[in-house]
């Protein structure tokens, strides 16, 4: 089963012992946008301006939703336009883009220690030093770890413990134990 959501933020909460870190995750745009004759098709949000084509996909919805996934939940009972049913599991996996940091040296991207600075060497600090050999092979190979741009990557947290769904006001939220990639306002695709 998918689910998706949008990333809150990160909280403690205290259930007579402390419980920290954990992210709260709101997954109330979760709806059934389309059921056909083999599966069921699970939307998540709004197109602010949708073409007349998407429209017409999803007529029975009413909207067309941002991001479509097919699903393996039951046929029987599914109605277009509802809400996803509540009963969650223990453990999600959580996949999401974590935070793009730019280009970055190999010091921060790939945890190099840097050059020494003694011996006259001051501008060789967090350099990435010898990166081949000599005449043979003659040619640095693919994959050797350079600076570049760093983050902004899928990054999947496997088995988190869903900590509780809190359901009000409209609103469905659920409490995840741990850190989750991307910032605050992410989309977060939910699995289990």
């Amino acid at each position: 089963m998918v689910l998706f959501g949008k990333k809150i933020g990160m909280t403690h909460i205290e259930d007579g012992y402390l419980v920290s870190p954990v992210t709260v995750v709101d997954i109330t745009e979760n709806v059934v946008a389309k059921v056909t004759d083999k599966k069921v098709v699970v939307g998540f949000g709004k197109i602010k301006k949708p073409t007349k084509a998407q429209l017409g996909q999803y007529k029975d919805l009413g909207f067309a939703p941002q991001i479509v996934v097919e699903s393996d939940m039951a046929r029987e009972g599914a109605t277009v336009g509802t809400l996803i049913p509540s009963e969650m599991p223990t453990k999600v996996h959580a996949t999401g883009t974590s935070k793009g940091k730019g280009f970055a040296g190999v010091v921060k991207r790939h945890g190099f220690k840097g050059g020494k600075e003694t011996h006259g060497q001051s501008d060789r600090v967090r350099a990435p030093g010898s990166v081949g050999a000599g005449t043979t092979p003659g040619r640095i190979f693919k994959g050797t770890r350079m600076a570049g741009r760093m983050g902004a990557d899928t990054v999947k947290v496997r088995n988190l413990k869903v900590i509780k769904v809190v359901a009000e006001d409209g609103k469905s939220l659920m409490v995840l134990k741990g850190a989750i990639p991307g910032p605050n306002g992410s989309i977060i695709q939910l699995s289990w």
